[in-house]
């Protein structure tokens, strides 16, 4: 199978999903949008297509004029059947292109909080998938809408669209699953204002490193999912 993602910042990458891919061996392209010529003929070959984390939001285009290009390209995606996933700020992407709204919190969420996961409708064959409840990691400040056609199947008190699946190959998630060490503790360096600025759902550094032996059980989770959008 051959894997085509989107990367947005130089520390929101694959992470663990890398290592996934390597185990099963599948192929990879790439398109890091924040290169001065995004490279992205590899998608059109991909059977599927993973859009991952960013600091920005969907809302600002006009800052950023390569976006318009990716949520063609996402839309593009879904219609041809491709498999598609997002994170954090690739489920707002995959949301918005699904004719969703996008749009800031009115709470900032950063750290471990536990998400609730139901498995009604097209997401009832993720129940023999995912756990019914998850302590994920969190880093965002804005939140969506489901789309249309789209069933909500996750929740946190914070954010209670934290993923949803359109159809059977298509779905986002809030919430991050993938994050290794380095790659969690590059999204810390980033975050260091927002984190010491606090918030009702901003946990303390010293909290969110006491509570890294989470990433194994958040990594099972994720490799879980991928297997099962691979075996689609």
């Amino acid at each position: 199978m051959h894997i085509h993602y989107f990367q947005h910042v130089p520390f929101e990458g694959l992470a663990a999903i890398a290592d996934w891919i390597n185990d099963k061996g599948h192929t990879l392209s790439q398109t890091i949008w924040y290169d001065a010529a995004p490279e992205i003929s590899g998608l059109a070959a991909a059977d599927w297509l993973i859009i991952m984390g960013g600091t920005m939001g969907v809302y600002e285009q006009d800052r950023y004029p390569w976006m318009q290009q990716e949520i063609d390209l996402i839309k593009a995606a879904v219609s041809q059947g491709k498999k598609v996933l997002g994170i954090c700020l690739g489920s707002q992407l995959l949301a918005y292109s699904l004719g969703a709204q996008v749009y800031p919190h009115t709470q900032v969420e950063i750290g471990w909080y536990p998400i609730d996961i139901t498995f009604q409708d097209q997401a009832a064959p993720l129940e023999h998938v995912l756990p019914h409840r998850l302590h994920a990691f969190h880093f965002h400040g804005d939140t969506f809408d489901v789309p249309p056609g789209a069933t909500r199947f996750a929740a946190s008190a914070a954010t209670s669209n934290q993923a949803f699946i359109y159809g059977d190959r298509v779905i986002g998630l809030q919430f991050h699953a993938e994050l290794t060490p380095s790659a969690l503790q590059g999204m810390l360096n980033f975050g260091k204002p927002y984190i010491e600025a606090g918030g009702p759902f901003i946990q303390s550094m010293e909290k969110i490193h006491q509570h890294t032996n989470l990433l194994t059980e958040n990594n099972q989770a994720m490799f879980r999912l991928l297997d099962y959008i691979a075996a689609l």
